[in-house]
């Protein structure tokens, strides 16, 4: 956001006070933790925002008389963070929310800190401290029944349409990298009517912009819009979370092609290749490459887009790989139905990763997905016939599901 805009912006409203879209608020401490407003007020007031059209909090601002006070710049990394947390914790499902620290005059002229908390409108209903707040005017108000019925079934069409198809507030066509999009363009055809038609793109009442799809393959930083949309990758030398032992880490946060064969070849970089002497050198990797495809695959083709505040995690160890994916099993999925049925969340994604894309050599194959349902038994096989013991699956908080592949050694190969 430019710097000198948005302090021209602050300043203006300001100078006319508060209204739909702006919320101004002291900050008063008790020692070095925010006392006043509370957490439920300030969960309120973000709640509101995202269930409306969206706003701006300025922190530093007192609300009636308009004037700058600012917080002390000793107080400023611990009133962001506590409001970061705020929109994670007090929120049911938490909100999105960016921040900037500006600088603005007092009335003397001097200039104070000030904390710009931008929310967007978002595509859930969200629920602060029990109830439900929307922005009415400069205020905010608990929702009546009927209008909080109509939010809600206002809200389910674009999860009806699917997830991946809705439109991410904020995003506008003109986000999308060119370089990205060629794939999906074909001649003597408008371009607009063709990535609409793909669900790259979407509108609703108010706006137009990208997809949740869109923004995962025609962006270059989808957590730009959607923030836990990446792969964490972590190498541990020991076989704990420690870290002590910690030799190696990568987040992974470009166009989700990318995030896939940046994942992989994480893994290939730090596994260990062990070798038996027979009649010839035997190399004994720890996984099968092929395997370890179809799982990162899986989680980022598959996992809950719509869940904040969780990411893919690939943890490696000394005797084993953890894959996290977010979401539990889509519609009547269960583990032990795993290996016989393939259920899809994310459709269009899924048909676009399958239709535009080409797997790495290691899948054995020419699309980066199949869907004849054959990855899941070929991720156990596999990894079975490498390591001698069959992989896992575990849902974790049934907010979780945990792929556990086991490594191989010369002495599982025995």
């Amino acid at each position: 956001m430019d710097q000198e805009k948005l302090v021209k912006d602050l300043l203006f409203h300001i100078r006319l006070g508060e209204d739909s879209s702006i919320e101004f608020k002291a900050v008063t401490y008790e020692g070095e933790r925010p006392k006043d407003p509370n957490r439920d007020k300030m969960a309120h007031e973000i709640a509101a925002f995202a269930n409306g059209q969206g706003g701006r909090l300025v922190l530093g601002v007192v609300d009636k008389t308009r004037e700058v006070v600012g917080i002390a710049d000793e107080k400023v990394a611990k009133t962001e963070e506590w409001v970061v947390n705020i929109s994670q914790s007090n929120i049911n499902p938490p909100v999105r929310l960016d921040t900037h620290l500006v600088q603005l005059p007092d009335h003397r002229g001097d200039l104070k800190t000030v904390i710009c908390v931008d929310i967007s409108r978002s595509i859930s209903v969200h629920q602060s401290a029990g109830r439900y707040y929307q922005r009415v005017g400069s205020t905010k108000q608990e929702m009546k029944p009927e209008v909080l019925a109509r939010l809600f079934q206002q809200r389910s069409q674009a999860r009806l349409i699917r997830f991946d198809e809705a439109l991410v507030p904020g995003t506008q066509v003109e986000d999308i990298d060119k370089s990205l999009k060629q794939r999906f363009l074909k001649p003597n055809t408008p371009e607009k009517e063709q990535l609409h038609k793909l669900h790259l793109t979407a509108k609703d009442d108010y706006d137009e912009g990208l997809s949740v799809c869109g923004v995962l393959l025609l962006t270059p930083d989808p957590t730009q819009w959607l923030n836990n949309a990446y792969v964490q990758c972590v190498f541990y030398s020991g076989t704990a979370r420690d870290a002590e032992d910690q030799l190696d880490a990568q987040d992974y946060t470009g166009p989700i092609d990318q995030q896939i064969n940046g994942a992989v070849d994480f893994v290939k970089r730090n596994m260990r290749i062990e070798a038996k002497k027979q009649i010839g050198r035997v190399d004994i990797p720890q996984y099968d490459l092929g395997a370890i495809f179809e799982a990162v695959v899986n989680a980022v083709a598959h996992r809950d887009y719509s869940m904040t505040g969780r990411r893919i995690r690939l943890h490696l160890f000394a005797d084993r790989l953890e894959l996290y994916s977010p979401g539990e099993l889509s519609n009547s999925l269960t583990i032990d139905g795993l290996m016989e049925n393939t259920v899809t969340r994310n459709e269009a994604l899924v048909n676009l990763l399958s239709r535009y894309y080409q797997a790495r050599e290691e899948a054995g194959r020419q699309a980066l997905i199949e869907r004849r349902g054959e990855g899941v038994p070929k991720i156990v096989h596999r990894s079975t016939e490498l390591s001698g013991k069959e992989p896992e699956y575990r849902l974790i908080d049934d907010r979780e599901l945990l792929l556990t592949i086991y490594a191989a050694s010369k002495e599982s190969r025995r």
